[in-house]
């Protein structure tokens, strides 16, 4: 059926390229056909559940999803679009379909990792056989104009038929690293699907970055499709259980919020407009604290390398600088404090535990699930230091806490009278609560800027 199907597609998408492009394509057409036979086999459709969690209240709400999984080994290493999982966004019930017709299988699958560099997952599953899978040339030297051509999956109203379509390297971007744009938008199901340069080699994948709503940090090119070249994957690809190694460099933290020195800025001030990181919001505790760094400040160097930032995209380049720079070592910065140069010393320390890391217990007498308040979690729920205790994250329905009223993100100070600091401290004030078996267990904790009792009636 696929076969026929894709025929039928291709000689209508050559139309509409030519068309588009006023040109004749540089795919003849047997080797479109080669390519199809080789490739399609190793598309699936991994369908899943996730749980997204909002990181302000705590509440957790659960829907489903479908992805283009691509097989890049025989022992059964999918490679997928990088939204499954992203910071408060959790997949579940991972099922791969490949094959068709009487060759169709669902397997069952595990997320193996992300990776912290570039927006795919992996996913492992456990197949009977050998499965077909796709192998990626070495990133080759592309060029804008070149045509590629890009495999994917139609929509469910076309039974997920695998399809193809052609695209040119419409821009690439040198900063913050190599980035080559597509020149139109795809559907969707031709994200995580393999892209071939005009030799027949597979070049890499269609791939979205994640926005800074979703979680992008470092390499931040949302809203429009990229080519993810395979050296930015292939390590991942050969040794996909790889460990982060133990004397890796950790992620070092200064503890503040910036904003770039525009030009309009630098004017207002009476300042060079020579770019720089404006200082607006200073964690209390953190290393930007202890180094007297102040509101208003603007950053004109940092470890000896000169920050000319002027636009919010180049913000990212200061946080990568930061995060690269050896912890526990005095570092160097220059300032402009109310236009006058001021050199500072800092001390950065390792990145604090954010909410997306942070521990979590369970307890399934009660049905509460907390976490631990993390530094982010603080700066969002505008918490102060001295606030303690621990938050809940999720409540399983129809349990004594849900009937008490205790919902995501109320923040437990104090379970049985016992006052509660941290993970721990809620682990033995419900342990000895459940020894003793009270009728009543007053719960006191804060939502928002209100505090209140909670009286749980357990039915022991």
């Amino acid at each position: 059926m696929w076969s026929r199907f894709w025929r039928v597609l291709i000689v209508a998408g050559v139309v509409v390229v030519q068309t588009a492009h006023a040109q004749q394509a540089v795919f003849p057409a047997s080797m479109v056909e080669r390519l199809h036979e080789e490739l399609t086999p190793a598309l699936g459709l991994v369908s899943y559940s996730y749980q997204v969690t909002n990181p302000a209240t705590g509440q957790v709400t659960s829907n489903s999803s479908f992805a283009v999984g691509l097989v890049v080994s025989e022992e059964g290493l999918i490679m997928a679009r990088g939204h499954m999982a992203m910071e408060n966004v959790e997949p579940y019930n991972i099922r791969v379909k490949l094959g068709d017709g009487e060759n169709e299988r669902l397997y069952d699958a595990e997320l193996l990792r992300k990776p912290d560099d570039v927006n795919v997952v992996f996913l492992e599953l456990e197949p009977d056989s050998p499965l077909p899978q796709v192998s990626f040339a070495e990133t080759e030297n592309l060029q804008i104009g070149d045509e590629l051509l890009v495999f994917g999956l139609m929509g469910q109203s076309f039974d997920n038929a695998p399809a193809v379509s052609v695209r040119r390297i419409g821009a690439i971007l040198e900063k913050p690293r190599q980035t080559y744009v597509l020149d139109d938008p795809l559907p969707v199901g031709y994200i995580g699907g393999p892209v071939v340069s005009r030799d027949g080699g597979v070049v890499g994948v269609v791939g979205y970055d994640l926005s800074p709503a979703e979680g992008g940090d470092l390499y931040v090119r949302s809203g429009h499709p990229l080519v993810y070249q395979s050296s930015l994957f292939q390590t991942y690809v050969d040794d996909p259980h790889q460990e982060v190694p133990e004397d890796a460099r950790p992620d070092a933290w200064l503890g503040v919020f910036t904003q770039p020195l525009t030009d309009d800025l630098a004017e207002y001030w009476d300042l060079p407009r020579n770019g720089g990181i404006v200082v607006s919001t200073i964690l209390p505790g953190s290393p930007a604290q202890q180094a007297d760094l102040q509101r208003g400040d603007v950053i004109v160097s940092f470890n000896e390398i000169p920050v000319r930032i002027r636009q919010d995209r180049e913000v990212l380049g200061f946080t990568k600088l930061v995060r690269e720079t050896p912890t526990g070592e005095a570092t160097p910065v220059r300032i402009l404090r109310d236009g006058e140069p001021k050199d500072l010393t800092v001390t950065l320390i390792e990145r604090p535990r954010t909410a997306r890391d942070a521990e979590e217990y369970e307890d399934e007498t009660f049905g509460l699930t907390v976490q631990e308040i993390t530094t982010d979690m603080r700066v969002v729920l505008n918490l102060p230091q001295d606030v303690q205790g621990v938050i809940v994250r999720r409540v399983r329905s129809g349990s004594w806490a849900q009937l008490a009223r205790i919902g995501p993100g109320v923040i437990i100070k104090s379970f049985g009278e016992r006052p509660i600091a941290n993970l721990d401290d809620f682990r033995e004030a419900v342990a000895q609560v459940k020894e003793e078996q009270p009728s009543e267990v007053v719960v006191f904790g804060r939502v928002g800027q209100m505090t209140g009792f909670f009286r749980i009636e357990p039915r022991w």
